[in-house]
């Protein structure tokens, strides 16, 4: 045979190996992981719950899930063994950190509203973009003809008021 007619089959079976060989060792890292519990330690399910371990056992593992509510789920459904200070970050709201990385967002939007300063400083600056108007223009009073309209005129349509033209 020729060596060119069995590369395909060669560069196959080494792709299998990798993939094979990569999820056997997720799959080692997560059984280490769920052997590292302790009672007290935070983990986090499969199905994205926190809980607090509360007891081990061959195959399973009872968490709480809430103060005084207990519930047994299968070793393989804890997905993340949380270090504490993650956990209280996470499930209390609690921080280690005295600084914040992240920006400040205000709780109402008034911080969001444009100062009249700005508005006086864009006119002295000397922009004469004109001002658009997004209020909502007045109704005509009753009898009084709408835009387009003359007095006394039927609407172009035909149609009064509330008619529909289904039959």
């Amino acid at each position: 045979m020729n060596l060119v007619t069995l590369l395909p089959f060669i560069v196959l079976i080494g792709a299998m190996f990798l993939m094979t060989r990569s999820a056997k060792k997720k799959q080692q890292a997560a059984a280490q992981m769920r052997d590292h519990m302790v009672p007290g330690t935070g983990v986090r399910t499969i199905g994205g719950m926190y809980a607090t371990v509360k007891e081990i056992g061959e195959d399973t593992v009872t968490l709480e899930v809430a103060p005084g509510v207990h519930a047994i789920y299968a070793k393989n459904s804890i997905g993340a063994v949380l270090e504490d200070a993650e956990y209280n970050r996470i499930v209390h709201g609690i921080s280690d950190d005295l600084t914040i990385d992240t920006p400040v967002v205000p709780d109402d939007a008034s911080s969001l509203t444009l100062d009249k300063d700005a508005d006086k400083n864009a006119d002295e600056a000397g922009t004469d973009a004109p001002k658009l108007d997004l209020g909502k223009k007045d109704e005509p009073e009753a009898g009084e003809p709408k835009d387009g309209e003359t007095k006394g005129d039927e609407p172009k349509d035909g149609k009064a008021d509330g008619e529909a033209g289904a039959k």
